[in-house]
C-alpha cells in the first residue's frame, strides 16, 4: 500500500504547473520588430526577423553573420517578464551610428525588454546619446504549429 501512495505522490508532483524543470515560461518561435528613427546622416529604418526564446534565452538573428545589416540579439529573461538583451551588429552604411562608425564596421548595444507571454516590447540604450539613436522593439509570440498529421493508412 505504501508503495501504491508513493507512486501516485510522484505521478501528482509531475502533474504540477512549473514541476517540470524542462522549458521555460517565454519559449517558443517569436517574431522581432525593430524600429530606428533617423540620427545624423542616417535614414530611419524598420526591420522584422524570427526570433527564438529557449529556457528564457532569447535568440535574433537578421542577415548573415558578417555582412551589412547583420544583427544578433541574445539574452536571459527573467521570471518577472524583465530583461536586458545584448545586440552586436554590422553597419550597413556610413555613418550609420555617428560620424565614427563606417560601412562594414561593428556596432554594439544593450536592449531593455519587457516580456509577457505572448507579446514583449524593448527600447535601445542610447548611452549619453551622441552615438546612439532611439530604437524600439516589439516582440510578438508566435502560435504553436501542430505536428504534421501523419498520411492516412500510414502506421
Amino acid at each position: 500500500m505504501r508503495k501504491v501512495v508513493l507512486l501516485v505522490g510522484i505521478c501528482a508532483l509531475m502533474l504540477l504547473p512549473g514541476a517540470s524543470a524542462a522549458g521555460g515560461k517565454y519559449d517558443g518561435n517569436w517574431t522581432t520588430h525593430l524600429a530606428c528613427d533617423a540620427h545624423g546622416q542616417t535614414e530611419a529604418y524598420k526591420w522584422e526577423f524570427p526570433s527564438t526564446i529557449k529556457d528564457n534565452n532569447f535568440h535574433g538573428v537578421h542577415g548573415e553573420p558578417g555582412g551589412p545589416g547583420y544583427l544578433l540579439i541574445e539574452g536571459k529573461i527573467a521570471d518577472d517578464g524583465s530583461a536586458k538583451l545584448s545586440a552586436k551588429g554590422t553597419v550597413t552604411q556610413n555613418h550609420a551610428h555617428g560620424v565614427f562608425a563606417l560601412k562594414g564596421n561593428n556596432y554594439s548595444y544593450n536592449i531593455k525588454a519587457q516580456f509577457t507571454d505572448t507579446k514583449g516590447t524593448g527600447t535601445r540604450d542610447e548611452g549619453a546619446g551622441v552615438l546612439g539613436r532611439p530604437c524600439t522593439f516589439d516582440f510578438t509570440k508566435q502560435p504553436d504549429t501542430p505536428a504534421a498529421a501523419a498520411p492516412a493508412g500510414a502506421q
